[in-house]
């Protein structure tokens, strides 16, 4: 079980611009202690869903937790921080693409953000992803599942950080299918991420010796699912796959309870946050198996940083929370060793960079394609909580190799 000490406190104003005062602890950039900042300053962009059905996952509260790495970051280096002014900017992509494109292009262009953060909707990250490309500045993908991030749309200022649907499928889909659940219905929503995790699943689920005879298409956002999930029941499976998130998914849930599938059919979650879980209740999952890429109470560390996170916001952090923390604290890392926040500097220190801290354990920026390997888990809900928000039990740690595989051949940086 591993600890830290943080040493020295800082005050974080609430505003969105953050001009931290430096305070107690050691250390400094490994350039000499030069630093050439841009407009003397570094801005962290947090883009989006800050009032959809992705909100409760990550939204709002994913900028607390990129405040509390600047809180760290502070703390560690004090006097010899190469970033002493640092301001957060956030903005809401409402799960539009056309609009996360226009807002990416006003943080790095109006707001001077020097990189963007999370971007949950695949089809809004690869948008981003295209700013990023075409402006030169940096883009850490959060909260996005799509392989084509770190594959047909890679680029070289573009990192994949938390997990994506070819993780969730190795994870969960094989393992259930190898247990008896081999004929599957899908249903997914009809974009980009929903899209890739149907792919994702069925080739999983073909690989462990199981079938798909339907793959269906449903609207996004959605409340009503009835029909398709009446639809999902026909030819008698043994799993509907679910491949839903946030408010889409506690909706498909809820309906496919009140059918008269429940009971007969084996449910299946493509992606869960515990943020879903947390919003139906614990009795409406429990049992569900899926592949989790970071639990609050899997260790004390992680307890020790969501016992901070919680203070904060009065909630517990999902992974895309945590996420966002060690993305926004490695990004600083790398401006402090580098002593700039030149876009093409931070990338040389983070491309091969080996990480163990509280969300990747095993963690490394995989050269090749910018995916940020780690180990992920495969959890199963309670049937009962025994205490508020403790709602998973992990029963297998899948090795950060296991989960990836090989780097994505269709990426090329050039």
């Amino acid at each position: 079980m591993r600890s830290r000490t943080v040493q020295g406190t800082v005050a974080i104003a609430a505003t969105a611009s953050l001009a931290l005062a430096a305070c107690g602890g050691a250390g400094g950039p490994q350039s000499g202690g030069s630093s050439k900042l841009t407009d003397d300053k570094v801005v962290i962009g947090l883009l989006n869903d800050q009032s959809g059905v992705y909100k409760d996952l990550s939204g709002p509260n994913s900028k607390v937790a990129i405040e509390m790495a600047i809180e760290d970051y502070k703390a560690k280096y004090g006097e010899k921080a190469v970033a002493k002014d640092i301001e957060v900017v956030t903005a809401d992509h409402q799960n539009k693409a056309d609009i996360a494109n226009s807002k990416a292009q006003e943080m790095y262009d109006r707001q001077k953000a020097d990189i963007i953060l999370d971007v949950p909707n695949s089809a809004a990250a690869l948008a981003v992803a295209t700013q990023a490309k075409n402006k030169k500045k940096l883009y850490i993908n959060i909260g996005a599942g799509t392989t084509a991030l770190t594959g047909a749309s890679c680029n070289k200022y573009t990192f994949h950080w938390a997990y994506n649907t070819g993780v969730l499928a190795r994870g969960t889909a094989g393992t259930i299918t190898k247990a008896g659940g081999k004929k599957w219905n899908i249903v997914y929503p009809d974009y980009a991420f929903g899209q890739d995790m149907n792919k994702s699943f069925t080739k999983e689920i073909t690989a462990a010796g199981g079938t798909v005879g339907q793959s269906i298409a449903s609207p996004f956002p959605s409340d009503n699912f009835a029909t398709f999930i009446t639809k999902a029941g026909e030819g008698d499976p043994d799993v509907i796959g679910s491949m839903h998130a946030g408010g889409d998914l506690i909706n498909f849930v809820k309906q496919f309870n009140q059918s008269s599938l429940k009971g007969k059919v084996q449910l299946a979650v493509g992606l869960m946050f515990i943020t879903d879980i947390h919003s139906l209740g614990v009795d409406q999952f429990a049992g569900t198996q899926f592949t989790d890429a970071w639990y609050w109470n899997f260790d004390a560390e992680n307890k020790k940083w969501a016992d901070r996170f919680k203070e904060k916001t009065n909630t517990r952090p999902s992974f895309a929370h945590a996420a966002n923390y060690s993305a926004a604290m490695n990004y600083l890392e790398a401006v402090q060793e580098a002593g700039t926040d030149d876009a093409d500097a931070i990338v040389g220190k983070l491309e091969g960079k080996k990480i163990d801290d509280v969300f990747l354990r095993n963690g490394e920026v995989r050269r090749a394609d910018h995916a940020v390997i780690h180990d992920v888990y495969l959890a199963k809900v309670k049937s009962s909580a025994p205490e508020e928000w403790d709602y998973e039990d992990i029963e297998k740690t899948i090795p950060a190799a296991e989960a990836y595989g090989e780097a994505n051949a269709a990426c090329s940086m050039s």
